[in-house]
């Protein structure tokens, strides 16, 4: 079992920036493709930014130039640094680990084995 705590989420008025990150408990963390994922009250789950372990990015379009996912393989952990943020960013930011089980594009929650609890980010207009 993989253990992901996120953090960082907070309020933030639209044009702010926000750092989230999550911690994981993986002995083989390194190995893991990471991914970034939200889900607004009332709304489906949908995908926000992806590494793998060879550090090869994904994003959605609707961050792509906003956002920035790294990892500190160190530190066993994954960040998402938001910019520019936009009140239809709110939503419940989730982390989800790939440990290279599952097959598919990265932008599918479906890929994903494990999951954070999340992390709430509000972006005021």
């Amino acid at each position: 079992q993989v253990q992901l705590v996120e953090s960082g989420g907070g309020l933030v008025q639209a044009g702010g920036s926000l750092r989230l990150s999550c911690a994981a408990s993986g002995r083989t963390f390194s190995s893991y493709a990471m991914g970034w994922f939200r889900q607004a009250p009332g709304k489906e789950r949908e995908f926000v930014a992806a590494i793998t372990s060879w550090s090869t990015l994904y994003y959605a379009d609707s961050v792509k130039g906003r956002f920035t996912i790294s990892r500190d393989n160190d530190k066993n952990t994954v960040y998402l640094q938001m910019n520019s943020l936009k009140p239809e960013d709110t939503a419940v930011y989730y982390c989800a680990a790939d440990l290279g089980r599952t097959g598919g594009y990265y932008s599918s929650q479906r890929r994903y084995e494990y999951w954070g609890q999340g992390t709430r980010v509000t972006v005021s207009s």
